[in-house]
């Protein structure tokens, strides 16, 4: 039952879902991109990158941007606490930055609920046992982001994504949307301690 929810169920009730929701927020969304386009001093209100879907299949990302393209005498980006904007820390603690997502969940790159997407650059750093958080759709919420998540450590995320892949189910699921519910609603574990965003994986933390 499982691989049958995980192949047919879900991806179909991702498609059903996204769809809907991006119908019903188009305003909120049109209205939320003119604000952070503001906000940002010019630098934008999306966001894109490369990252590895299932099977460690490169897409680009797409999320609202938070931060500005500030840099400093020399040309480098200023330090991620400088750039992020008021405007910018409200839509990330609210985790409205994450709704654009419901494209890519659309198209078929991610999946509502799956381990999240991270940077490419972090491909070769996994081990054999943490690369497999790729045998599945990554999401927009997961099982990691309903029990710490910016707010634990690396080692852990990756131990809940990897029991996520082998505990996939409709029960597994629906746990995640309630908890992860919570979390928006508590603003919890928006960033890791003394971190604006969340600290850089170097393949031991």
């Amino acid at each position: 039952m499982g691989k049958f929810y995980s192949s047919y169920i879900k991806r179909a009730a991702d498609i059903a879902v996204s769809g809907c929701a991006l119908v019903v927020l188009a305003i909120p969304l049109a209205a939320v991109t003119a604000w952070l386009h503001v906000a940002n001093k010019g630098a934008g209100a999306f966001f894109t990158q490369d990252r590895p879907g299932k099977n460690g299949k490169i897409f680009k990302v797409v999320k609202f941007k938070t931060m500005t393209d500030e840099r400093d005498a020399d040309g480098k980006l200023l330090p991620d606490a400088q750039r992020l904007t008021r405007v910018g820390r409200f839509v990330r603690s609210t985790s409205i930055d994450e709704l654009p997502q419901l494209w890519n969940v659309l198209k078929g790159d991610m999946s509502f609920i799956g381990p999240r997407p991270l940077l490419v650059r972090y491909l070769p750093l996994y081990s054999p046992e943490q690369a497999r958080r790729h045998e599945v759709r990554p999401g927009i919420t997961g099982w990691a982001q309903c029990h710490g998540r910016n707010a634990i450590s690396w080692q852990k995320k990756f131990e809940y994504d990897v029991w996520y892949v082998d505990h996939i189910s409709l029960k597994t699921d629906l746990q995640v949307i309630a908890e992860t519910l919570k979390k928006v609603l508590k603003r919890d574990g928006i960033s890791a301690q003394g971190q604006a965003t969340v600290e850089p994986f170097n393949g031991h933390n």
